[in-house]
């Protein structure tokens, strides 16, 4: 794949990556431990930047696992019904944030130009985490990068607007990686 391309893609992918870890760092430990919605949404939002990176699907293995929830019977706070089978320390996220950036790094840097154009996930990996959303399973591998990307930022966004409010903090802005 051309090297300006994926170069670029990972700088910027680097950078989301490196704003939620700071996010999870700034955010104090009684926001962190009492407001359920910042911690279910960092957690749902590290899980899929893993399962997105994932190729083929059927390789992903989370350090920090989860259980599929009764959308009818949600914990306050939740986003979705990827449930954490318990509480995260800030550290176990952020260790495990820096595990999946490496990953990220090496699989977009070393992505050839056919990986890119691949479907993303296997029919018989669709039904296999429980995760995979029917939006994204015809997705090549280069559009699930983007597609993770941009979900990563989004979340980004939110968490930095909770922190602000909730505790007067945010990440600073990240323009690349270096």
């Amino acid at each position: 794949m051309n090297k300006a391309f994926t170069d670029c893609l990972w700088k910027n992918f680097g950078a989301a990556i490196d704003m939620l870890t700071n996010i999870v760092v700034r955010c104090p430990d009684d926001v962190w431990n009492g407001d359920p919605k910042v911690f279910y949404l960092v957690y749902h939002t590290v899980i899929f930047l893993d399962y997105y990176l994932s190729y083929p699907a059927r390789d992903f293995r989370p350090e920090l696992p989860y259980t599929l929830g009764d959308m009818e019977d949600l914990p306050p706070g939740a986003v979705d019904d990827v449930l954490p089978d318990r509480r995260c320390t800030k550290e176990e996220v952020v260790h495990y944030l820096s595990s999946i950036r490496e990953k990220c790094r090496r699989v977009i840097l070393t992505a050839s130009e056919e990986k890119l154009a691949a479907r993303w996930i296997d029919e018989e990996e669709v039904e296999m985490h429980g995760l995979c959303a029917s939006l994204v399973v015809d997705y090549s591998v280069l559009e699930i990068f983007f597609y993770n990307f941009r979900h990563v930022q989004h979340h980004v966004g939110q968490l930095n607007l909770l922190l602000r409010e909730r505790a007067g903090v945010a990440a600073n802005w990240i323009s690349q990686v270096g």
